[in-house]
């Protein structure tokens, strides 16, 4: 990822999330949008406001290994939905809402410098009020993913000038090893259609975030 500020988060947002967490029972937000849309920094910046409240549990810790990938001839596609275990990311989601008090639930991260996913790498805490979940598949209405709109307390679509979107998913990839048109090309051929099958979710997501309408330094 580039270098980015913490980015300001406008306060009706910020009110919409006090009103979530008044009800005093778990409340679990999902983040969704084209890749580079800024979903992590996103869910970053609410993890740090509201730090005694919440945790951050991305989607992306349920990438298929790269040894599974290989096996299913998917190495090609790494980050479409087939790559990944919805299925398993959808039984997590039921556990973090019947979670029991004083239960510890482990949820995997994905290492981008390992490009692999690391199992028991997040603790989830009983006490955590707010769960932050990000990713790019979370308004699928096929296979597993049609469960997990119906587990989120609120769905917001992370939306971006598209321009900055590309670069600053072009910056991503070559930090993490790709040469500059290497990483042109992987976007061309999977990040791309990716994106277009994401945009095409927009519309179920409970509200639009648009990162035009902020403060962002990138």
């Amino acid at each position: 990822m580039p270098s980015i500020q913490m980015p300001v988060v406008p306060a009706h947002y910020l009110g919409r999330i006090a009103e979530l967490l008044a009800r005093g029972d778990r409340v679990i937000l999902g983040l969704t949008g084209a890749p580079g849309a800024g979903k992590s920094s996103l869910a970053a910046a609410l993890q740090a406001l509201f730090p005694s409240e919440s945790q951050v549990v991305p989607m992306d810790g349920f990438h298929l290994a790269n040894v599974e990938l290989a096996r299913l001839n998917l190495r090609h596609c790494k980050g479409a939905p087939q790559t990944f275990d919805s299925g398993g990311y959808v039984e997590l989601l039921k556990r973090l809402r019947k979670q029991k008090r004083g239960e510890v639930i482990y949820a995997p991260e994905f290492r981008r410098d390992l490009e692999e996913p690391i199992a028991g790498a997040i603790p989830v805490f009983s006490e955590t009020q707010l769960i932050i979940t990000e990713g790019n598949y979370l308004l699928l209405s096929d296979g597993h993913w049609s469960e997990i709109a119906s587990l989120l307390d609120e769905s917001w679509y992370v939306d971006i000038e598209q321009s900055l979107r590309i670069e600053r998913l072009t910056k991503r990839h070559e930090q993490f090893g790709k040469p500059h048109a290497h990483a042109l090309q992987w976007i061309k051929q999977t990040d791309e259609p990716n994106a277009r099958l994401i945009e095409s979710t927009r519309e179920r997501a409970t509200l639009i975030f648009d990162w035009n309408a902020t403060q962002v330094t990138v």
